[in-house]
């Protein structure tokens, strides 16, 4: 009782916010109202995946929601965020498509490091805990330039360097935040392609 008293207390000092555009929402929820109707009308989008990919599935385009989720979660440390976005990436994959293991696109060492988690596997692990699929950690991430702020011809012509640290599946669902160029997962699909896997299948939050 005292506990949910001094909650109650907390939650009027101090409502609880939305996730994604910080206005006020209900308490316990990641996201207010208009922010998660958005997210369950955003439109789902299908591309064929860079080389080594078979197909791409996002939630939606770099912009709006999607784009205040992913800048929430990447840059304002919202891990919650993470559960509501798997779900709308979930929407936008073909229901005969979600076999095999969830295989997280690895943050660079350093980049890990600054922040203290990577997005990617949080969306992973929010993944595996929707659908029950198993995660799979078998891909790391060399240290190298960075890729934000890097122009397209640049990540294209020096990709990131990723290789195996354990078996790849026979079939992947490789999860990510964003996909832009296509240079890191042309990266995740070579070194799993190397290591035997058969099909692969790009989740993406948000496709810039």
């Amino acid at each position: 009782m005292l506990d949910q008293l001094i909650d109650g207390l907390g939650a009027i000092a101090a409502p609880p916010r939305c996730g994604a555009c910080a206005e006020p929402c209900s308490a316990g929820a990641p996201l207010c109202l208009r922010c998660s109707r958005e997210l369950s009308g955003a439109p789902g989008l299908l591309a064929p995946g860079p080389p080594g990919v078979d197909l791409l599935c996002s939630a939606g385009p770099y912009e709006g929601v999607v784009r205040r989720i992913v800048v929430s979660l990447k840059f304002a440390r919202r891990i919650g965020l993470a559960a509501p976005a798997a779900e709308a990436m979930l929407r936008s994959c073909p229901t005969g498509e979600l076999h095999g293991e969830l295989v997280a696109v690895p943050a660079s060492p350093l980049r890990w490091r600054w922040r203290g988690f990577d997005p990617a596997e949080e969306l992973a692990v929010a993944l595996s805990g929707a659908t029950g699929l198993r995660l799979s950690p078998c891909l790391r991430r060399e240290h190298g330039p960075r890729q934000a702020r890097r122009s397209r011809l640049g990540r294209l012509r020096e990709p990131p360097r990723i290789s195996l640290r354990a078996p790849a599946p026979a079939r992947a669902l490789l999860v990510d935040d964003v996909h832009t160029t296509g240079a890191t997962l042309r990266s995740c699909a070579g070194a799993l392609r190397a290591g035997g896997c058969r099909r692969i299948v790009a989740l993406a939050l948000a496709l810039a």
